[in-house]
């Protein structure tokens, strides 16, 4: 669910390109460098025209009582596969990724989530986007989004900054460098604003690749 409804934008392919942290002389980060790819489902397509950027960089979280609207709505079955250039994921102990969409209260919008070191095979972690008593186990979208740019909270510690964190060892990896979300299709899918939401990745467990 989101707050605001802009323009739509075309779908597609994406090829998301900036410089990388080598190319500019800037220090690499934990988040989304590159989206290789969105398909945007019935329902979708609210920040669109927005891609790359505003899944790149940290979440914009706006706590446990609203939604943010720095996020792209993926609608009925949507997708969208992102990478990571400079650093790449890593199996470190406990949870390695935060997923970030924009649940708050009661209002939740399930995802699923893969990984993968090559972008071609990919293991998925198990969602459960219909028990709802049990919290959704394995499922994005679940958890309200506490980091946001400059309110002190770090977006990698997974104890404080809020979204759904997942372990590389819990789909069998040590390694990933691409990350694939998937909206459950078992939604609320409103023209322009329907679906998960995705808002922000971050890497808790990395090395240079």
């Amino acid at each position: 669910m989101i707050l605001a409804r802009p323009a739509l934008a075309g779908l597609g392919l994406l090829a998301a390109c900036a410089g990388s942290p080598a190319e500019t002389g800037e220090a690499p980060d934990p988040f989304v460098d590159d989206v290789r790819s969105v398909r945007v489902g019935r329902g979708g397509g609210f920040g669109l025209g927005a891609l790359p950027d505003v899944v790149q960089g940290p979440p914009v979280g706006a706590g446990d009582r609203a939604g943010s609207t720095d996020v792209v709505s993926l609608g009925h079955r949507g997708g969208i596969v992102l990478a990571f250039e400079d650093l790449v994921a890593v199996d470190g102990g406990g949870p390695d990724l935060i997923v970030f969409e924009n649940a708050f209260e009661d209002w939740i919008e399930t995802g699923r989530v893969a990984a993968s070191e090559d972008g071609v095979t990919w293991a998925w972690w198990p969602c459960d986007p219909e028990d709802a008593a049990g919290g959704y186990p394995g499922c994005a979208g679940v958890h309200p989004v506490f980091a946001a740019p400059g309110n002190g909270i770090d977006p990698t510690d997974p104890a404080e900054a809020g979204g759904d964190a997942f372990d590389l060892a819990d789909v069998g990896l040590t390694r990933a460098r691409f990350l694939h979300v998937r909206d459950t299709g078992c939604n609320a899918y409103t023209p322009d604003v329907g679906g998960f939401d995705l808002d922000a990745v971050a890497l808790v467990h990395a090395e240079a690749r």
